[in-house]
């Protein structure tokens, strides 16, 4: 053992500081309860971080592929063709010719600007993300000019599933009274809800023939979307693929086309565990204060060991043992309650929500309508271990100065 048992039975028993020395116990209590908070806060939000940009990236990459095959022109109409060798590419999991183009859709509840897209009924079904969160109709209707519409903007819309939505396309058509905007009614078959408000607010998707014959790509789509098997992976996939293609294409990856979202909660999370760390270090500043004055109100007992033999390394061992115990204690404690709060996260929301009747964490702010929270153990064992090395670095100083201690000046008002 490092610490033998007189200098822990010494370093505990000045931890139950006597009465006239409370004060040095409170400073003590604060700093415990300093280094717990810090701890568990910087889990919590660590783990929340970590749920935000993961949730984000699945639901990014479950709507939209890894990566977007582009023709040299605006339309690709050759895209069987194109898709067939873009199969042929190792590493590339899926290939999905899809028409994208924004549109105004209106109904008798009223109007809402939208992104339509045209994929195949086989393509969709297929999509776990949209056919696993259908809240209403059904995917097995989605033909013809039937369509799917997330829940959010059906509800601005006040549509459910068998009513009737019109698209107005931004191109209009040449007539010879002018140029007239171009519609077509449809059915709502389908009510998704994925969980991200972005998507759930604005995308439609309509079959990939009505698609084309109502934004005039005849025999065209606006781009393939492509799935890789690493997603991590998708820029050197792009560059196969161009090479396939004889450098006949323009490839759009998914870190480029989101790096804003991503690259923006990534610097968050950094800048949050550096600030949320500072709680950690005045919790160490703290230990250090009350190990100075318990240093101060204890020089008569260290002269006394001095004077029965004690060692100064036995004085330095029980100070930061008696320092060092607060920091264990308190990382501990924050670990335990980090854990715990994290893992019932969304349960404590709902529970304040319903408390105070307001809404924490809106989906139109926050993209998504839980709060996401996931454990990453390495975060974690991170976050312990520079606590508790924090809390032992803090004993050093006091510790050092009560070694230094000159037994006859200790005694000496005495």
């Amino acid at each position: 053992m490092i610490f033998c048992a007189f200098e822990r039975m010494v370093a505990f028993r000045y931890l139950r500081a006597r009465r006239q020395e409370g004060f040095v116990s409170v400073i003590a209590i604060f700093s415990l309860l300093g280094i717990m908070l810090g701890v568990a806060t910087l889990i919590i939000v660590m783990a929340v971080m970590n749920g935000f940009r993961i949730e984000l990236v699945n639901r990014i990459l479950g709507l939209n592929g890894h990566l977007a095959v582009y023709g040299v022109s605006n339309a690709m109409t050759d895209y069987d063709a194109v898709a067939q060798k873009v199969r042929g590419v190792p590493g590339v999991v899926s290939v999905t010719p899809l028409v994208e183009a924004q549109a105004l859709v209106t109904s008798d509840g009223g109007a809402a600007g939208a992104v339509v897209r045209g994929i195949s009924p086989e393509a969709i079904r297929a999509r776990k993300l949209i056919a696993d969160h259908i809240v209403g109709g059904s995917l097995a209707d989605f033909s013809g000019d039937d369509v799917a519409v997330g829940d959010r903007l059906a509800r601005r819309l006040g549509v459910k599933a068998g009513d009737k939505i019109t698209l107005v396309s931004p191109e209009g058509t040449e007539t010879a009274f002018g140029t007239m905007p171009r519609t077509k009614t449809y059915t709502v078959a389908a009510l998704f809800d994925v969980g991200f408000y972005e998507y759930d607010n604005t995308f439609i998707y309509v079959p990939l023939p009505a698609a084309q014959v109502f934004f005039k790509l005849k025999d065209a789509v606006s781009y393939l979307e492509v799935f890789v098997a690493d997603a991590d992976q998708a820029s050197a996939e792009g560059q196969k693929i161009v090479a396939a293609l004889g450098g006949q294409a323009r490839i759009l990856d998914w870190q480029r086309s989101n790096s804003s979202l991503v690259n923006a909660l990534i610097v968050q999370r950094d800048v949050m565990f550096l600030i949320l760390t500072l709680i950690i270090v005045v919790a160490a500043f703290n230990i250090i204060s009350s190990m100075i004055m318990m240093v101060k109100d204890k020089g008569r007992d260290i002269a006394i060991l001095r004077t029965m033999g004690a060692s100064r390394g036995m004085i330095l061992r029980i100070f930061i043992l008696s320092g060092a115990s607060i920091g264990i204690i308190g990382t501990l404690a924050g670990f335990g309650l980090g854990i715990v709060i994290t893992e019932n996260l969304e349960a404590i929301r709902q529970f304040i929500q319903n408390a105070l009747h307001m809404q924490l964490f809106a989906a139109e702010i926050y993209f998504f309508t839980r709060l996401p929270a996931v454990i990453v153990p390495h975060e974690v064992a991170a976050v312990v271990i520079m606590a508790l090395a924090l809390s032992f670095l803090a004993t050093l100083y006091p510790s050092w100065r009560a070694a230094r201690l000159d037994p006859v000046e200790g005694l000496r008002y005495e």
